[in-house]
């Protein structure tokens, strides 16, 4: 076996997420920045001698028989004909039903690393429309940089250059329930209407602009989001739910005293990343 390298896949945190719409066909029509933390899985990847793919938990936690990481590993076989195969050891720190989309962006840098050690030579975009067929979070995971997304999540526009985002600390909390996605989108109390806004509007003001729509429905289903949503403004923090929960972050303006939060509580310091770690191993 050859080895490769070990290979982060980090976290989002939406800093707000707008729900403009419904498609015929069910899709919710959204409007959100996605922002790359510091917080992230790690995937260890082995040149497999056959064409199989196997793949472990390093911390010795038993995985389901799939995953978002093995159907990457297959789908991106499938899609160039590869014969490879590969090994893939996985350490997971990213809470699971957190909002944080550690599942996508661990596909995502499958996609990433597989397209490097099978040499395979794919573009960005042409990775970003194998992730898409894997979920509509992984192609932004792909493109390389904190991003305004909007459509059904397919229209990613990267926030780099002059519009990329301050440098900034953020407290994020995990509390000890998670939430399903399904419910909240199902949800008949879900704001559905919220009006389109553009660019500029958000760069006035970055880490206080807009709101999650889908924050109030998760906060019914879940009231432990609430009661760290209110933790975190006890302490005069702009706090709000990301993605569809059950994470919570706030842009750390002062320190707070962490020895009175719940010991049930996840909580993890992290700072907005330039870019992706991997952006550098594609083209396009």
């Amino acid at each position: 076996m050859h080895s490769l390298y070990d290979v982060p896949a980090p976290a989002k945190l939406n800093l707000f997420l707008h729900i403009t719409g419904r498609r015929p066909d069910g899709y919710h029509l959204l409007e959100s920045v996605f922002m790359l933390i510091d917080w992230h899985d790690v995937l260890h990847f082995e040149r497999s001698p056959s064409s199989q793919i196997s793949r472990e938990d390093l911390n010795g936690v038993t995985l389901p028989p799939d995953d978002l990481i093995t159907r990457a590993a297959r789908t991106l076989q499938q899609a160039t004909g590869c014969t490879q195969g590969v090994h893939i050891g996985i350490q997971k720190n990213l809470p699971a039903q957190a909002g944080m989309g550690g599942g996508s962006s661990d596909a995502a840098s499958t996609l990433l690393a597989l397209n490097r050690l099978w040499n395979l030579k794919l573009s960005r975009q042409e990775l970003q429309k194998i992730g898409l067929k894997l979920g509509a979070d992984v192609p932004f995971f792909l493109c390389g940089h904190s991003a305004w997304v909007s459509g059904i999540g397919e229209i990613i526009e990267p926030l780099n250059g002059r519009n990329a985002l301050p440098k900034q600390q953020f407290i994020v909390i995990k509390p000890e329930q998670g939430l399903e996605t399904g419910q909240i989108f199902t949800s008949d109390l879900l704001k559905r209407d919220t009006k389109p806004a553009i660019v500029a509007d958000f760069a006035a003001e970055h880490y206080g602009f807009g709101r999650n729509d889908l924050q109030p429905v998760a906060e019914g289903l879940q009231p432990e989001v609430m009661k760290v949503r209110n933790w975190l403004e006890s302490f005069k923090l702009h706090a709000r739910m990301t993605g569809s929960g059950s994470a919570v972050f706030a842009p750390m303006t002062q320190t707070i005293d962490l020895n009175s939060a719940p010991n049930t509580w996840q909580i993890k310091i992290c700072k907005n990343l330039e870019s992706h770690p991997l952006l550098s191993w594609v083209s396009g």
